[in-house]
């Protein structure tokens, strides 16, 4: 989910019930798919409470566990796991979800998003951005709970957890952005900890970002009951006005994460329909959650469905990573068509 990195799949307790949670081009052309059907393998399962992720500065593809507050990275070839860092705060489990729910690096050093541990949903620890200083040391660098109490949302639309429930962590011209899923913005942070709402919205539940120059390409899981044409990727432009989202794709149910592959093309994970009559929040039915592609004409195309609950999307090259909720990693290799990937 550096992007996740919702990779909530999206699991958010019934007491969260309501919002969770022209300029810009889409992608010139309509590539297809590639020639076969690529397959999703396990690279790794167990992890304890899969969420966010991203590719670290050595190559290693670096997942959060929310549940035992830890940063795992994993070989991305032998999907060997080692602990990078632990002692983050853990996810509450009366919520079942929270706590460290993404990470992102700038330079070496890796910051870890945490959410939902704050006092008013009965937590001890602070909702934010942590930097990592060691392997068990950690220094809290913004406050987005605090901030989030002090601005509430101008639009109208009910919440909630006034402290929000952040989903993605990423990286930006040496800050960060951080999706709100509940109270439904983008925020800008500095590594001083100054916050700021970047964007806002109405109830689309945004999830994963990307971004691409000065462009910022987002996924929205659309609100209850996660419709198709409600899951959107959308984008918009750093510039001297506000920026303004511009929907690139729709068409694929409760997305939650926005990735480029190679040659630039864009794929985003659907995590499927939702389960008929349960609370906003909940995860989508198991097993039907798809890897898609970003087409030109702004539909999406399936590139490998029947996924159980993911929840993040990374590219190495032509291959696929996906963290699911179930504490699996899966690899899919070949995703992306001639010229990029394998021509059979």
């Amino acid at each position: 989910m550096n992007a996740r990195h919702p990779r909530f799949g999206i699991l958010i307790f019934v007491v969260l019930a309501g919002p969770l949670i022209a300029m810009i081009a889409p992608p010139a052309e309509c590539v297809p798919p590639p020639s076969g059907s690529p397959n999703a393998i396990v690279l790794v399962s167990g992890l304890e409470g899969g969420s966010g992720s991203t590719i670290g500065p050595d190559g290693g593809l670096y997942v959060t566990e929310s549940a035992a507050g830890r940063i795992s990275r994993v070989d991305p070839q032998t999907g060997q796991i080692t602990t990078f860092a632990s002692g983050l705060p853990k996810q509450i489990p009366a919520i079942g979800f929270g706590g460290a729910v993404d990470v992102a690096f700038i330079g070496n050093t890796a910051y870890a998003l945490v959410t939902l541990v704050s006092p008013d949903v009965g937590g001890s620890d602070v909702d934010g951005i942590y930097r990592v200083d060691g392997p068990d040391s950690f220094t809290v660098v913004a406050d987005i709970g605090d901030f989030n109490k002090n601005n509430p949302p101008t639009i109208p639309f009910p919440f909630v957890v006034a402290t929000g429930v952040q989903y993605a962590l990423q990286t930006y011209r040496a800050g960060f952005l951080v999706t709100d899923g509940h109270l439904n913005r983008v925020l800008r942070v500095t590594r001083d900890g100054d916050v700021s709402v970047l964007i806002a919205f109405d109830n689309v539940v945004p999830t994963g970002l990307a971004v691409s120059g000065n462009t910022v390409y987002m996924a929205e899981a659309g609100p209850v009951p996660h419709l198709p044409q409600n899951g959107k990727v959308v984008a918009f432009a750093f510039g001297p006005k506000p920026p303004t989202a511009t929907v690139v794709a729709s068409g694929a149910s409760l997305l939650v994460d926005v990735e480029f592959g190679r040659g630039r093309l864009l794929y985003a994970l659907s995590q499927g329909p939702g389960v008929p009559g349960a609370p906003a929040g909940s995860p989508a039915q198991p097993n039907t959650g798809a890897l898609v592609q970003v087409n030109g004409d702004g539909t999406l195309t399936s590139i490998v469905d029947g996924l159980d609950r993911p929840t993040s999307l990374e590219f190495i090259g032509t291959t696929a990573y996906v963290v699911t909720l179930t504490g699996e990693i899966l690899k899919i290799d070949d995703v992306s068509g001639p010229p990029f990937g394998a021509s059979s």
